[in-house]
């Protein structure tokens, strides 16, 4: 039984930073690859970035620059990172766990659990 509780976000200003935290229980994710994803209102759900076990990361084009991914083993923690915040990056951002690239999912990526989702909201 793997669970996942993301927090930090809210609601901040265009060019603001933001930090985001998933916790993880039931599981290390030493050996595990983790992932965040967001979803915008009507809008399918979107890769964002991944923290493959072996440390090596992907970035969707969107966030490159912006964004870092990392973790905390001994927090069995991973975090994201915002930096220059943009409207567009109004969305719910969702944790996974063990993360998979596949090639038949919509979204390329593929997540055994996912924590609740936090909203994130940046004003222009």
């Amino acid at each position: 039984q793997v669970q996942l509780v993301e927090s930090g976000g809210g609601l901040v200003q265009a060019g603001g930073s933001l930090r985001l935290s998933c916790a993880v229980s039931g599981r290390a994710i030493s050996a595990s690859s983790m992932g965040w994803f967001r979803q915008a209102p009507g809008k399918e759900r979107e890769f964002v970035a991944r923290l493959h076990w072996s440390g090596s990361t992907n970035y969707a084009d969107s966030v490159k620059g912006r964004f870092t991914i990392s973790r905390d083993n001994a927090k069995n923690t991973v975090y994201l990172q915002m930096n220059s915040l943009k409207p567009e990056d109004t969305a719910v951002y969702y944790c996974g766990h063990n993360v998979r690239y596949n090639s038949r999912s919509a979204i390329l990526y593929e997540a055994d659990y996912w924590g609740q989702g936090t909203q994130v909201t940046v004003s222009s």
